[in-house]
């Protein structure tokens, strides 16, 4: 399933997929396949992603 809140978080911050791959350590290639539904990241990382984007975790990643 698509993860559009994560889109529009970043989009809301003004950061592209490569700024906040960069800001997280990741590739830009992560943070679109986590966009897109294909990947399913790590709890580390979603962790990394709504403090970059300062977000909860539910906020992003539960319904």
């Amino acid at each position: 399933m698509k993860n559009l809140k994560l889109k529009s978080a970043r989009a809301l911050k003004d950061m592209s997929q490569e700024d906040l791959a960069k800001a997280v350590g990741v590739s830009r290639q992560t943070i679109n396949a986590i966009e897109k539904g294909d990947y399913n990241p790590t709890i580390n990382l979603c962790i990394a992603i709504c403090k970059v984007l300062d977000v909860t975790l539910n906020d992003l990643f539960w319904e």
